[in-house]
């Protein structure tokens, strides 16, 4: 007999409310390959509005799943990179592309 995840855990609540959010899955994923700056992440992630994928940005930094990275330069360029809690969204990616191909 499976063994069913919790629905009503705090932390299942938590990942599906952020997961929820348009277009924080793929950025997380995006940025698995590596550190991004704003322009390259919002081409290779093909679709949010400058003023969403800040917002995004934002909330993951202030949920330690992204750091902001700045180079004083000049000129001063700003990357996005992934934590290693962040980087952990890859095992769950995994698991939704497998899922989502029995669909």
């Amino acid at each position: 007999m499976r063994k069913c995840v919790d629905s009503q855990c705090r932390g299942f609540k938590e990942a599906v409310s952020l997961l929820g959010r348009p277009w924080t899955a793929l950025i997380l994923n995006v940025l698995q390959e590596g550190a991004l700056r704003f322009n390259e992440l919002k081409a290779a992630a093909k679709g949010p509005t400058d003023k969403v994928l800040s917002t995004r940005l934002k909330e993951l930094e202030a949920r330690g799943l992204l750091e902001r990275k700045v180079d004083v330069g000049p000129p001063v360029r700003v990357a996005y990179e992934l934590t290693q809690q962040g980087m952990a969204f890859n095992d769950v990616a995994r698991a939704i592309e497998r899922w989502g191909r029995t669909l």
